[in-house]
């Protein structure tokens, strides 16, 4: 069996590799625009393991070389880096590096989506991108009314602000711009529609995100999210662990028994973070629980700190959700108990 060490670019690929059986030993460059890539996988005389860094655009190899029968590992960057000490870094050492890390079974190997899932997960990212798109043009149509002297803030997307926005007297092309910023608006407005229609069709059809809808709070957009983002959640022991994955704990400097915390590590999936920040503001306003929590907090730190505080814990509660099978009713009775409350505060 082969173990190859790739050090992948978009363009092309150094990989170092060392056949098990015979010990032999070899370094390649490897083109991809050619087909020189491709050619060298398909050719190999039997399934090889084949370990690289996460990083983009290389969903079209790693399809590749899983067709071809190989196995892919897909490893943490970071912690890869963090196994060499020696500040002489260069593309033949980072992929002899990772052939080591294989050898000595210290590959640090992360879990990664189905291609399915990676597909679901497009869907998600396009409608986030659309909306953000539509909140620009938005913005530039409130600049406009501005400039007239008109300040009605969110009021301005009313019938009777778009109205008023529609009649105010502007110079030529001005009301060339307004004009095509409507446009814009209107053809998002049905593309989003489309696309939240679509994201309703697919959760309703998926057992875990029906499961987490049962929270208030948490709609088809996040409860598909966190399942695609999440994946097999029996992979994380405890919730603490949730909310590292996520990014929703604080940085830590402490040294000599002095404890030093920062802000949140921010090291998670920065979309999900934002809707579970956006879907506690909700939960806060329907669950009993975390509305007491969040006022709680409210009086003795700044309300940003209060809102990532229940978007963690309702993170973790969702962790529990998928974990146990339990619906929200099920899952709040539990933690309201002494015995699960002493377990989850470890």
């Amino acid at each position: 069996m082969r173990i190859i060490g790739c050090d992948y670019h978009p363009s092309w690929q150094q990989i170092s590799w060392v056949d098990t059986v015979t010990g032999e030993t070899e370094e390649r460059k490897l083109d991809h625009a050619s087909g020189e890539a491709e050619k060298f996988y398909r050719q190999l005389p039997g399934p090889a393991l084949i370990g690289m860094e996460s990083t983009g655009n290389c969903q079209w190899f790693v399809e590749m070389a899983t067709t071809a029968g190989h196995e892919v590992w897909i490893g943490d960057a970071a912690k890869i880096r963090a196994s060499e000490v020696r500040k002489q870094k260069h593309d033949r050492r980072d992929a002899a590096l990772i052939l080591k890390l294989l050898l000595e079974g210290r590959f640090p190997r992360i879990w990664t989506p189905s291609g399915e899932e990676k597909d679901l997960r497009q869907l998600l990212i396009h409608r986030h991108k659309l909306v953000r798109i539509r909140v620009q043009v938005k913005n530039e149509l409130q600049h406009l009314a501005m400039n007239q002297g008109v300040t009605k803030a969110g009021k301005l997307w009313s019938k009777a602000g778009e109205k008023v926005l529609c009649e105010l007297p502007l110079k030529p092309w001005a009301s060339r711009r307004r004009q095509d910023l409507f446009k814009v608006r209107e053809m998002l407005n049905g593309q989003i529609d489309l696309l939240d229609q679509a994201v309703v069709e697919v959760a309703q059809k998926n057992e875990k995100a029906r499961l987490l809808m049962t929270q208030p709070g948490v709609g088809p957009i996040t409860s598909m999210a966190f399942v695609l983002t999440m994946g097999d959640v029996s992979r994380f022991p405890r919730g603490k662990q949730v909310a590292s994955y996520l990014g929703l704990i604080p940085r830590e400097y402490s040294s000599g028994g002095h404890q030093r915390f920062g802000p949140i590590s921010k090291q998670g999936n920065g979309f999900l973070r934002m809707l579970l920040v956006e879907a506690a503001q909700v939960a806060v306003r329907c669950d009993p629980q975390m509305r007491s929590e969040y006022l709680h907090r409210c009086h003795k730190k700044a309300k940003g700190v209060a809102k990532v505080a229940a978007a963690r814990k309702l993170a973790i509660r969702l962790y529990w959700m998928l974990r146990t099978n339990r619906g929200y009713p099920e899952v709040v009775r539990v933690e309201s108990s002494p015995r699960v409350a002493v377990v989850g505060a470890s």
